[in-house]
């Protein structure tokens, strides 16, 4: 069984900066996509920064060149990261971890959140001017 629990999120000034962790349990997966996505109410949920398996990493445009998405594999359990630097009052958001199935197919395209079965109950970030 899959298992996604975040942290790491907290209030901040804008310019600060934080780091969300997520621990992936029972993902044993050799091919996928993980990555982090945000959310405020009444939008649909955004995907901000993703990687593969095979360390391919997309970015939404907003955060480029601020957020870095890593990630450290042990055996049935992976640990994903988003260092979030020069933070803005418009990254206020629920950050939610997911992860994709097994993927088959080509890597070359990023999935939607439709697309990602595994979730963790998210983190609150909040940047304040």
């Amino acid at each position: 069984q899959v298992q996604l629990v975040e942290s790491g999120g907290g209030s901040v000034q804008a310019g600060g900066s934080l780091r969300l962790s997520c621990v992936a349990s029972g993902y044993r997966y050799r091919r996928y996509w993980m990555g982090w996505f945000r959310q405020v109410p009444g939008k649909p949920r955004e995907g901000v920064a993703l990687i593969s398996s095979e360390g391919n990493t997309n970015y939404t445009d907003s955060v480029k060149g601020r957020f870095t998405i890593s990630k450290d594999n042990a055996v049935a359990k992976i640990t994903l990261y988003l260092r979030m630097n020069s933070l803005k009052p418009e990254d206020t958001a629920m950050y939610y971890c997911a992860g994709s199935g097994q993927i088959w197919s080509t890597l070359a395209e990023t999935p939607s959140a439709p697309q990602m079965p595994h979730w963790g109950q998210g983190t609150q970030v909040t940047v304040s001017s």
